[in-house]
């Protein structure tokens, strides 16, 4: 790549490369983020006048105005030649850098991205909810996107979309779908939720429940008749029903118990690992669907004991994270220290290592 900094040139080098991320950081020369790894790209260091001329190719003048009284801001845009991407801005040491996100060209399947099948059958349900989960950059908006897509390839029905920013832009097939950006359409999540549930939707997802407001807008959209897809950055599905309870007074905890444990369909905890031959990444997901059993310990406030249900309930297409991981090694997929390191009983998966492989249905 040429020394000359243009962000055309870094943004169409990170794509060629099959980067999922790059940073501008002064200091280094520009970042690319690849199969998980952060990779300095040949070059001099970016410094304050580059960072700023690189600005004002990404900027029109309100978003730099914006910036600047803000001391941060976050988009999406198109580029020629490159697709939609997600920039992130801040300032550091009163020094303007930024994180671009690459988004997906295209909507691969859930086959293609590594997804069990029945994350698809859950999309064809009517009502109720479903979490996507997982920390920053493990695919949860890929996810998302997938099931969006997967709707509107086989239902008539009005999709509204929450996002912040909106990372692929989706087109009409058998479904209408009307995508908002919070700061660009929509104030916030929470608003841009109520006055969703107004405009007649059939599917409602929120890019993030971040608060309160949103959280009950949603558990309330989904017990009145309406599919609600969200993500959270929780880690499993434990932490994931004890986050959405802790985020409530004590006063409105028994009322919310009963809202989640009547309205939830299921929880998927994703994670990118990379792959045992180094080419690329693949998802492990935790799976919990709301069984009458998982339904009972979330209004009974034993979200601890979700993890034994997830064991047992390998006929209700369950799983934990650790038999998600113990399934990519013995395929081959993942190496035997990554299994380990993202265990939650790495003991129990060096056991079953060592055991002849059996099948499991139970």
């Amino acid at each position: 790549m040429t020394t000359d900094w243009t962000l055309d040139k870094i943004l169409k080098g990170a794509r060629r490369f099959q980067a999922s991320d790059i940073h501008l950081v002064r200091g280094v020369s520009p970042v690319f983020r690849i199969n998980g790894e952060i990779r300095p790209i040949d070059g001099p260091p970016l410094d304050v006048a580059t960072l700023n001329r690189l600005l004002d190719e990404l900027l029109d003048v309100q978003q730099r105005e914006r910036f600047e009284r803000e001391w941060g801001l976050c988009f999406s845009r198109f580029w020629e030649g490159v697709g939609r991407f997600r920039a992130t801005l801040y300032y550091h040491a009163r020094c303007p850098e930024m994180a671009i996100r690459l988004c997906e060209t295209s909507i691969r399947s859930a086959e293609n991205l590594g997804l069990p099948p029945v994350i698809e059958e859950l999309t064809r349900l009517p009502n109720g909810l479903i979490l996507v989960t997982g920390p920053t950059g493990v695919g949860k908006t890929t996810t998302l996107n997938m099931m969006i897509e997967t709707i509107n390839q086989e239902r008539r029905a009005k999709i509204i979309t929450i996002e912040d920013p909106v990372e692929y832009e989706h087109e009409n097939c058998r479904s209408i779908i009307v995508q908002q950006e919070v700061q660009t359409d929509v104030p916030s999540f929470s608003v841009a939720l109520v006055n969703a549930l107004r405009q007649d939707p059939d599917i409602i997802v929120i890019g993030e429940m971040r608060n309160l407001e949103t959280i009950e807008t949603a558990l309330i959209a989904a017990e009145t008749g309406h599919l609600v897809i969200a993500t959270l950055h929780t880690p499993d599905s434990v932490q994931t029903i004890q986050r959405i309870q802790s985020v409530f007074p004590a006063s409105q905890q028994n009322m919310i118990n009963v809202q989640l444990a009547n309205s939830l369909q299921a929880i998927f905890a994703q994670k990118l690992l990379p792959r045992a031959n180094g080419d690329g990444r693949v998802v492990a997901c935790e799976i919990c669907v709301a069984t009458l059993a998982v339904r009972n310990k979330i209004r009974e406030q034993q979200s601890h004991q979700l993890y034994s249900e997830m064991q047992s309930g390998r006929k209700h297409h369950m799983q934990t994270m650790d038999h998600a991981l113990l399934d990519l090694y013995l395929r081959g997929e993942i190496s035997y220290d990554v299994a380990l390191s993202n265990a939650r009983e790495p003991d129990s998966i060096r056991k079953r290592i060592s055991e002849p492989p059996r099948n499991d249905n139970r």
